[in-house]
């Protein structure tokens, strides 16, 4: 924010909003007169765009979700230090985090340390935030919990991930 003006801070500090705000914020010039919007987003990751799932998946990829068994899914990761990377869904609870012993480490600061349970019921995998700092998001909106479908994109930190359910499953629920 760049301001020549001298401003009066509104109740002792800077006037900061989110990017939920619909009206923003406004300095108040000494004078009273409103002048200069400095409505501000702060965040860890300047790209928070949801961008669909439509990338080749390699052969190893269709291989390994075509062999997915009924009541499992897998977490296909596509951004960040772990790019590649696969995780098979197969618990009640599955734990997201920045922990040690989270059954999906994340080594990054913008995870949190228990930061989502992915939580299976019979052959649903839904995910459940854990009042992390950044959120967690599901094709781009964050959510406290979330139903999981075929090709949703997860987004924990700066990891973003896509969901595959088991194809057994997704047959059965279209038949």
């Amino acid at each position: 924010m760049q301001c020549s003006d001298p401003l009066v801070w509104r109740e002792g500090g800077p006037p900061v909003t989110d990017r939920q705000s619909r009206y923003g914020d406004d300095a108040i010039h000494r004078s009273g007169e409103q002048r200069h919007d400095v409505t501000q987003t702060f965040g860890h990751d300047s790209d928070l765009s949801f961008v669909p799932f439509g990338a080749e998946l390699t052969e190893a990829e269709q291989t390994a979700i075509s062999a997915l068994p009924s009541g499992s899914a897998l977490l296909l990761v596509r951004s960040g230090a772990l790019a590649g990377a696969r995780y098979l869904l197969d618990a009640d609870v599955t734990t997201v985090g920045r922990h040690p012993e989270a059954d999906i480490f994340f080594d990054d600061v913008t995870v949190s340390r228990r930061h989502a349970e992915i939580t299976r019921t019979g052959t649903s995998f839904e995910i459940i935030d854990q009042r992390s700092l950044n959120g967690t998001y599901v094709n781009g909106e964050r959510a406290d919990r979330s139903l999981l479908q075929n090709g949703y994109e997860v987004r924990v930190g700066k990891f973003r991930l896509n969901f595959f359910a088991s194809p057994v499953d997704i047959a059965a629920a279209n038949a």
